[in-house]
């Protein structure tokens, strides 16, 4: 736990595509930290849209931003396009390399791993791309929120909350993060069990899978090309945890 009279600086990566519930939701968490500044930082000013076509704006560009004690990197289809943006990478790599906690969501570990930060860690990420941590040299943990030391890892979308409240309490304390719960009356009670691909009807899990195929594939061969980059193998595929049928 940090001490509460140390201010925070609290960041957010913003991007073209993005999955706004993996920015949003977190945001919901990290921007109540209490005595931290928190803002989303982008590669222009201009707004983008999420993968929906909300449109979201940063505060401010990346080279404007201080040294973050808190690092958020967000996931969702737009990450493609950031594997080989070696100045979204670069300063990731700066950032990372000061930061206090590096938080990542759903395929935002994708990202942390196209910027060789993920070579040895415990983590995991949303049930489509699980099976690529390996190519980044992660070792993929198949549960919602994972820690490995200064990082932390939310398996994809919602649990975006469930990890920023881990990292709140990790910074200032259980009671702070159960504060913010409550406040956010964060006591998720869902309507079915489809959830995960381990309790999803085998047809609604067979037509997700189908939808997300093409982008799949493509997250694939970019993960292989990236692995070859950064010198890589599969070194740790033989200790997987993932989902068997994903």
């Amino acid at each position: 736990m940090i001490p509460q009279e140390k201010h925070l600086q609290i960041g957010s990566l913003l991007f073209e595509g993005v999955d706004q519930i993996d920015l949003t939701g977190p945001f919901e968490v990290l921007s109540r930290i209490p005595n931290s500044t928190y803002r989303i930082f982008g590669k222009a000013a201009e707004t983008v849209r999420d993968l929906n076509g909300l449109r979201l704006t940063p505060d401010a560009v990346l080279a404007d931003a201080p040294q973050l004690d808190v690092l958020h990197v967000p996931g969702g289809s737009g990450q493609e396009a950031l594997m080989d943006d070696e100045e979204v990478l670069g300063w990731i790599r700066r950032q990372a390399a000061g930061a206090t906690c590096v938080f990542s969501v759903c395929t935002g570990a994708l990202v942390l791993g196209a910027a060789g930060l993920l070579k040895g860690r415990r983590a995991t990420s949303h049930w489509s791309a699980f099976d690529l941590l390996p190519y980044f040299g992660a070792i993929p943990v198949n549960e919602r929120v994972v820690v490995d030391g200064d990082m932390v890892f939310a398996a994809g979308v919602t649990a975006g909350i469930d990890g920023a409240l881990r990292v709140a309490a990790e910074l200032r304390g259980v009671e702070v993060a159960q504060t913010i719960q409550l406040y956010l009356v964060y006591a998720p009670e869902p309507p079915f069990d489809a959830g995960t691909p381990e309790s999803a009807p085998p047809a609604i899990l067979a037509r997700a899978k189908k939808a997300v195929e093409g982008l799949t594939t493509r997250r694939e061969a970019t993960a292989r090309r990236v692995a070859e980059r950064l010198g890589l193998t599969l070194t740790f595929q033989g200790q997987r945890q993932g989902p068997t049928d994903s």
